[in-house]
């Protein structure tokens, strides 16, 4: 007779370590004990069983008790929970549903009891309304109460994996979902700058997100639950998921001798052993060395837990294998967006104070003259040495295959002069000549081998600016489009012939759009005499990729609205695929008004009757094409959003097309629209009764508000919304709203618009916030630039309510039809 090894625990780590056990010994007596009715589940997979992404419960299992007995003849004793070890007597205690309890004895044992979810002793908290999620049953149960009890909203507790991608796929059913996180970003293996683009995907999609907000308490409401929150804020809700993370299931030990860390969990060396001989443990519940920093850690992942279980197995059997440390390489699907990580973030790395460097690349994900290429970033972090600590990389495409590469360098020992020397597939469809992976290796090895000297956004925040000059190497056009405050800006093109215009006397500051021209021109800076540092990842970077505004619908259907060219309302729908096209334009990555300038140019080229399929990033590009289809004669076949992509179908008209020739010369421009560029208080007064008495005549007005200006629109409440770092200071440097406006002159520190004011209510004069009211109510349509919010960093949550975004094609379609066109 063999062994007789017992696995408690058969899910991922236990049913490795049977399988494995199995092959290599066929003698060995083998039971697996299973506290729940099921075995070897996929319960990665369970949140999209709930969002009916999986539709057949059955694909879910993928070992039954029957199956893994019959194949590996293991005895699989499900419903029977180990409750107790006796490492003296050499028994475990089981109690099981159908045989009572009993005692089982052993030569090996091998704990695999996962982690279970936290639930933390808050008021409420037992509410039939609350569930987690961790195994099948809990599955059932909430897909059951989804499907039967006429459930229209939920709240997630908690922006993990499992808090996330249950967000997505409730949303997927068609549920109102709001994500609460008490940190103040959502997924902790990230660092703020990546995740933000994930925060804004979930928004984009419909999901209410609320940052750096706890839950205090529960309370059944009839048929629905409300959640009270630190803030004191109230939501309400059908069901709350509960996803604040888990907790290492090992409560049945703690009498046992096996020793456990601080937080409950396992511990084991190299070859999965606890200090108890012939005791083996592993998956969820055990400690692991991080693989990089070497310290003691818990990471909860599937592939880890079954390599574990492997490992154990080969100890078991005398092979004498070790386990080399868990790198928490990890990636999340978020709607269309795909998020991956390896080893450690900034935050792990300062905890620990450990030097690090930090570059960021900003590529494509294939060849950009490939049609489809979809724009990633990639961050690398890396010691003085060289050695890899960490890489981070959000997109919408090719976000995996360039992680996996990173991971596969840092298991292999490989360093940041490896990354570009890989030699990695390539074909137009793919990748590029230079994979991102070999970008990133080759901006890491210039800043070691100082050929660059870089500052990270968040460096450039905090550096001493008194003797320095901030440059912009970009287009004029780029910089005019949004540029980084007390920037100057001579492209890098330029730059050799307009060397003389800057000082050697003054540190060099400067960025491109992501990085690569900024090199260029740090090299040509330094090589003549500048001290010159540039900022990683250039303006990209520095402004988080955080300004793309919410969509207005979550429609994710193939089918999408046709556009009324004149009317602008939806008329039918159309199957994007159904439409045919003369000439496609891919625009994205241009800022405003570039897409626009991209289109004319195109449709100058095409004859009367085709069509132009183009494709812009521009978030302000959705409602710049109505207008600007509208105001030349062009019409829209379709506009739609997906995966941060605006697709616009455009066909070519006769010019007079749309025009009564009879009355055409007869037409009278009556609208009136103004600029509000200025944010001073008399300006704002002044612009706002001018829109008023317009609108009394019955006149249509229009009121364009950039830069400056924005700052009247703003809600005089602080309103939590994510930024970046540029972004954040300039919010902090703004007026917050109409009431915080000075005047043009004799400010007199806040006193001259205090008096004016007082003058006003005194003569019975409408205040400036009475005035924006009554312009909302007479239909003056008040319009914030796309492009000066992005540049400022206000983002439509800080807004009154009403205001519409645009860019500067909305505008012109506007003064296209005015006889009155103000600049104030």
């Amino acid at each position: 007779m063999g062994k007789k090894v017992l696995i408690v625990g058969g899910i991922a780590g236990g049913a490795s370590t049977a399988a494995r056990l199995r092959r290599l010994d066929e003698n060995a007596e083998i039971i697996m004990f299973e506290r729940d009715e099921y075995i070897s589940f996929a319960n990665c997979g369970l949140p999209y069983y709930i969002g009916e992404t999986i539709k057949e419960r059955q694909k879910l299992l993928i070992q039954t008790p029957e199956s893994m007995s019959k194949r590996f003849n293991i005895d699989v004793r499900i419903n029977s929970e180990v409750i107790g070890i006796d490492p003296n007597k050499k028994v475990v205690k089981v109690k099981s549903k159908d045989n009572g309890t009993y005692e089982e004895s052993y030569d090996y044992i091998v704990l695999s009891p996962g982690a279970k979810a936290i639930k933390p002793n808050i008021e409420g908290i037992d509410s039939n309304k609350i569930f987690t999620l961790r195994n099948i049953p809990d599955t059932d149960r909430i897909k059951s109460y989804v499907d039967q009890k006429d459930v229209n909203s939920a709240i997630v507790i908690g922006g993990g994996y499992v808090g996330v991608e249950m967000a997505e796929n409730l949303k997927e059913k068609g549920l109102n979902v709001t994500l609460v996180e008490a940190a103040p970003h959502i997924l902790s293996p990230f660092d703020s700058d990546i995740i933000v683009t994930a925060e804004k995907e979930l928004e984009d999609n419909g999901v209410s997100l609320i940052l750096n907000d706890g839950v205090k308490s529960f309370n059944d409401a009839n048929n629905s639950i409300e959640v009270t929150l630190n803030s004191n804020k109230k939501i309400t809700a059908d069901l709350v998921i509960l996803a604040i993370g888990v907790t290492p299931d090992t409560s049945f030990i703690k009498d046992s001798g096996i020793k456990l860390g601080a937080k409950g969990h396992i511990l084991v060396n190299d070859k999965m052993e606890t200090n108890i001989e012939n005791i083996y443990a592993v998956g969820d519940a055990i400690e692991v060395v991080d693989f990089v920093n070497k310290q003691n850690t818990a990471i909860p992942l599937a592939g880890p837990a079954n390599k574990q279980g492997r490992i154990a197995a080969d100890n078991i059997c005398g092979l004498n294998t070790t386990y080399k440390g868990t790198q928490g390489t990890s990636i999340i699907k978020v709607f269309g967006l795909t998020a991956a990580s390896t080893g450690n973030n900034e935050r792990t790395l300062k905890r620990l104070n450990v030097p690090y460097k930090v570059i960021y690349v900003h590529p494509a994900s294939h060849a950009t003259y490939y049609p489809g290429a979809m724009p990633l970033t990639l961050k690398l972090i890396f010691n003085d040495k060289g050695k890899i600590l960490g890489a981070q990389s959000i997109g919408y495409d090719g976000v995996d295959k360039r992680i996996d590469v990173i991971a596969t360098t840092m298991r292999l020992g490989g360093t940041v002069q490896d990354l570009t020397e890989l030699e990695l597939s390539y074909a137009p469809p793919f990748s590029s000549a230079k994979d991102p992976v070999n970008m990133a290796g080759y901006v890491a090895e210039n800043v070691l081998s100082g050929k660059t000297d870089i500052l990270t956004p968040e460096e450039y925040l905090e550096y001493d600016k008194e003797n320095t000059i901030l440059l912009d190497v970009r287009t004029e056009m780029e910089f005019n489009n949004g540029h980084i405050e007390g920037a100057v800006n001579i492209p890098v093109d330029d730059l050799r012939n307009r060397i003389n215009e800057l000082d050697k006397n003054k540190e060099i500051i400067e960025y491109c759009q992501v990085g690569l021209r900024g090199h260029v021109a740090s090299r040509i800076l330094s090589q003549h005499g500048f001290k010159v540092r540039n900022i990683t990842g250039g303006y990209k970077s520095a402004l988080s990729l955080d300004s793309i505004p919410k969509k207005s619908n979550n429609n994710t259907d193939s089918k999408k609205p046709v556009i009324n060219p004149d009317t602008q309302t939806v008329e039918s729908e159309v199957a994007l695929d159904s439409i045919t096209f003369d000439k496609s334009l891919d625009a994205c990555g241009l800022c405003c008004p570039g897409p626009l300038v991209q289109v004319k140019s195109s449709m100058d080229s095409l004859n009367e009757g085709e069509v132009l399929k183009v494709s812009a990033t521009d978030p302000g590009f959705y409602e710049d094409i109505k207008s600007w289809c509208h105001h030349t004669d062009s019409e829209l076949i379709n506009v739609s959003k997906d995966k941060g992509t605006i697709t616009a179908f455009i066909k070519k008209n006769n010019n007079n097309s749309k025009l009564d020739n009879t009355n055409a010369n007869l037409t009278t421009k009556d609208n009136k629209t103004m600029v509000v560029f200025s944010g001073d208080l008399d300006k704002a007064i002044a612009s706002f009764i001018i829109a008023n008495g317009a609108a009394s005549m019955g006149k249509k007005v229009t009121m364009f508000f950039t830069f400056w200006g924005l700052n009247i629109l703003r809600k005089h409440e602080k309103v939590s919304v994510k930024k970046g770092f540029m972004d954040s200071m300039f919010g902090l440097m703004m007026p917050r709203g109409s009431k915080k406006l000075k005047l043009s002159n004799m400010n007199m520190m806040g006193m001259g618009a205090k008096m004016i004011r007082m003058v006003m209510k005194n003569k019975n004069v409408t205040s400036l916030e009475d005035l924006i009211k009554l312009a909302m109510n007479n239909g003056v349509e008040i319009v914030a630039c796309q492009m000066s919010m992005d540049v400022m960093g206000l983002k439509k949550d800080e807004l009154i309510d009403g205001v519409k975004i645009g860019g500067v094609g909305y505008y012109l379609g506007e003064a296209e039809d005015s006889n009155v066109n103000l600049f104030i």
